[in-house]
């Protein structure tokens, strides 16, 4: 591989990789309407095809494979972005056909997406937020501060890690992926979620308070997630209700009135 007659080192190319990586950080700054996350992933995609794509017509062929729409969650940008280089240079190569890409790139994507937003933004940021809020509420704020760390450091990591298997294997890293049961995973945590939240009402809750008070909360909450789980109930809705049944209870009980005292 060379440019203008002289060899492209692998030492060149590394650097376009690693800005490529670190572009990932602004791919949702150029977020639309119409190509969603495109112009970010076009941008991170830059530094390395042109390390991969010597030619300026063959450049200018690959950048265009990535202006079409993009959407997927945004811890997983590096994943993709390492897979797409891997695939580039498998192009440039000629052991890829271009017309393949884009079903693929968008299949790929979509998946991820799924993936990203049932374990990461609907279990582990829920986890972090309810289990800082807890320490927080119960005086421990430097353990919170050491939990947010941790969590900082390990999505660091994550997106390092993940990117650096896409560049080295492909979509092979997807069969990788699939064996770390990520959706289990996620579910897990929801019942961990379900846990932390029975900690954060124990802070909150009005005291003095009885036990009977409590499980009628935790009720209450099962049959509306219930509802809004089957579609019977939206979740504003749901949370209205709820939260009115909560202020009726603590105006009830402040008032003196004992009719649901048991």
């Amino acid at each position: 591989m060379h440019v203008k007659g002289f060899p492209l080192h692998t030492d060149s190319k590394s650097m376009a990789f690693v800005r490529s990586f670190m572009r990932c950080y602004l791919a949702g700054a150029g977020f639309n309407t119409r190509g969603m996350q495109n112009i970010g992933l076009m941008y991170a995609m830059q530094p390395g095809l042109t390390a991969i794509h010597t030619d300026p017509k063959k450049l200018r062929d690959a950048l265009k494979r990535y202006v079409r729409h993009y959407q997927s969650h945004p811890f997983w940008t590096p994943c993709l972005v390492g897979i797409l280089l891997n695939v580039e240079q498998a192009i440039a190569t000629d052991h890829f056909p271009p017309k393949m890409l884009t079903k693929v790139k968008d299949t790929t994507a979509y998946s991820l997406s799924a993936i990203g937003d049932s374990v990461f933004a609907g279990s582990l940021l829920i986890f972090w937020a309810m289990l800082s809020i807890c320490l927080l509420l119960s005086g421990n704020p430097h353990f919170a501060f050491a939990i947010g760390l941790f969590f900082l450091a390990a999505l660091q990591i994550f997106r390092i890690y993940t990117f650096t298997c896409g560049v080295r294997q492909g979509f092979k890293f997807l069969k990788q992926l699939k064996q770390w049961d990520l959706i289990n995973w996620g579910r897990r945590v929801k019942y961990a979620n379900a846990i932390l939240l029975l900690w954060l009402w124990t802070l909150i809750w009005p005291r003095p308070y009885q036990w009977w008070e409590l499980l009628l909360g935790v009720s209450a909450l099962l049959i509306f997630g219930r509802f809004v789980r089957t579609g019977l109930l939206s979740r504003v809705l749901a949370v209205a209700v709820f939260v009115g049944l909560v202020d009726l209870f603590t105006w009830i009980n402040e008032s003196g009135w004992t009719g649901f005292a048991l």
